[in-house]
């Protein structure tokens, strides 16, 4: 859910995962991926280096976000994934 905080508007990670499901789907051409946070590349089958950058593009474009090389090197699981989504959404 949206809602208004400070003057912006900021995603819940209910909302963020919702939101990453089909485009985890779409990447990984799996719709039974279910995305916890404890999920990692290793988890998937196919989530390999040229998927994991499809991945995070695809993730920027639709949350109109941009990461850095060293946030993306920090990224452990889904969960610090969807915590930088919100950080990001949050600082928009």
């Amino acid at each position: 859910m949206l809602f208004a905080q400070r003057g912006f508007f900021t995603m819940d990670e209910a909302e963020i995962y919702a939101r990453l499901a089909p485009i985890f789907h779409d990447v990984f051409d799996e719709d039974s991926i279910e995305l916890t946070p404890e999920l990692t590349a290793k988890d998937v089958d196919g989530w390999d280096s040229l998927n994991h950058i499809r991945l995070l593009l695809t993730i920027e474009k639709a949350f109109k976000v941009k990461f850095t090389t060293s946030e993306i090197g920090s990224l452990a699981n889904v969960g610090d994934l969807v915590r930088l989504i919100k950080s990001r959404a949050q600082a928009s």
